[in-house]
């Protein structure tokens, strides 16, 4: 995840504010600024917002600090962090590619929660030091009428600098307690999720099996979630209602992605590879090949030349334009030919994953080489979303028109994921590749 505003940077990586972290800080300044304007009814409107704001300040502290945890760790790995993003429900750190072991994948996933616990820690004892966890305690256990004699009493008491500092830092103590705890939770998209991933990729020796496992537990652990805010929807379930919804839908994002990166990296070449070309003789005149071959298709053909058993390339209709008209009866194929060794090629036994990279966004198809030198197949875009219909939705109308318009469907980029799956296939044992 990366957009948004960008704040700055920390430790050379890009800080990001998305559009919905300031509905959150809204909120977390509104709220407690009315807080404290029921503690302190004297105080003047910029005193309340001010505290409101500061707790906002450090709410924005804290998970850019559990976020750094996570960067920090995945960068002394040799893991580029590309971006660090704040939005509504938390934060994501945004790596270049995986760890290469789960253990490397545990150590990562395990810092975000420690620096919140830690910070928790931290911020307890600085009430304690100020003094004020007695009025803490005390505050929490008193009636809404008692309030207000207990906090001028301790106000009286250690001064109202250490009574505001003290309550800030209790709530971000408690911010940080609950942020620590909450994201060790057993199910992708949190940290605990990560944490299971890495515990069955080591038991299993498969990433895939880890992300799938995890995925399952955070859609179930979501469901709860939503439920539960359901249930108690008129008493600030509204809340865990949408973190239900918002992890749910991650965790099921996370498991087709997986299932889908492993599908690209154990279909292979030779299982989609078609043969939706043409041989011609080498010594076929130009002007045949446009009245024969050209005019009555109704869709672009691909055609390739030979002479004696042997290819000498795909003929490029394209270079027709280079030679006189009058000259298209004496000149053969030959003259517009590309030779084999100029085309842009796959193995048979290469997988879909490296198919789609070497398609990239220029190429509408790829030559597979037979061992002897010739043309065993190709692949078209629309051979490579053939394994992948079911879960993308695509019809044999959409496989068509992607062969003949040489492009994906809008939106579907299919290189990142490519990419993703191969950095994962590096961290499988031999014997899984």
């Amino acid at each position: 995840m990366q957009g948004g505003i960008r704040v700055g940077a920390l430790f050379g990586i890009p800080l990001y504010l998305d559009p919905s972290w300031f509905v959150i800080a809204l909120l977390v300044t509104w709220g407690n600024s009315l807080r404290w304007r029921e503690l302190y009814p004297d105080w003047p409107g910029s005193w309340v917002w001010g505290v409101g704001l500061l707790l906002a300040l450090g709410l924005f502290g804290s998970v850019l600090l559990h976020e750094l945890g996570h960067s920090l760790v995945a960068k002394a790995q040799g893991v580029k962090v590309r971006s660090i993003t704040l939005f509504l429900f938390g934060g994501v750190a945004t790596l270049e590619r995986e760890s290469r072991t789960p253990m490397q994948a545990l150590r990562v996933a395990v810092a975000g929660p420690v620096v919140s616990l830690g910070l928790a820690g931290i911020l307890g004892a600085m009430v304690w030091l100020l003094g004020g966890e007695r009025l803490l305690l005390e505050l929490s256990q008193a009636q809404d009428e008692t309030l207000r004699p207990i906090l001028t009493a301790f106000t009286e008491k250690i001064g109202l600098k250490r009574v505001v500092i003290s309550a800030i830092a209790w709530n971000l103590a408690s911010i940080n307690l609950v942020l620590g705890v909450f994201n060790l939770l057993p199910g992708l998209p949190l940290d605990g999720g990560q944490v299971l991933k890495a515990c069955i990729w080591q038991v299993t020796g498969s990433p895939f099996r880890g992300v799938q496992w995890a995925a399952g537990s955070g859609w179930i652990l979501g469901i709860l979630g939503m439920v539960l805010g359901v249930l108690t929807l008129f008493s600030g379930g509204i809340w865990l209602f949408l973190i239900g919804w918002f992890m749910a839908i991650n965790a099921q994002t996370y498991r087709q992605y997986s299932v889908l990166q492993e599908m690209l990296l154990k279909t292979l070449v030779h299982q989609i590879m078609s043969r939706e070309f043409r041989v011609l003789g080498a010594e076929l005149c130009l002007r045949d090949f446009v009245d024969l071959y050209c005019l009555p298709a109704q869709t672009p053909e691909i055609y390739f030349a030979e002479a004696d058993g042997r290819y000498l390339g795909l003929v490029d209709s394209g270079r027709l334009s280079r030679i006189e008209r009058s000259q298209w009866s004496s000149a053969s194929l030959a003259t517009i030919v590309i030779p084999l060794d100029e085309l842009p090629k796959v193995r048979e036994q290469d997988n879909l994953a490296q198919a789609i990279i070497a398609l990239g966004d220029d190429h509408a198809w790829l030559l597979v080489r037979s061992p002897v030198g010739g043309v065993q197949g190709l692949v078209l875009r629309g051979d490579v979303l053939k394994p992948l219909a079911p879960f993308l939705g695509l019809s044999g109308s959409d496989l068509e028109r992607v062969n003949r318009e040489g492009r994906y469907p809008q939106g579907l980029n299919l290189v990142p994921l490519a990419q993703k799956a191969l950095e994962m296939a590096a961290a499988l044992p031999e014997t899984q590749h």
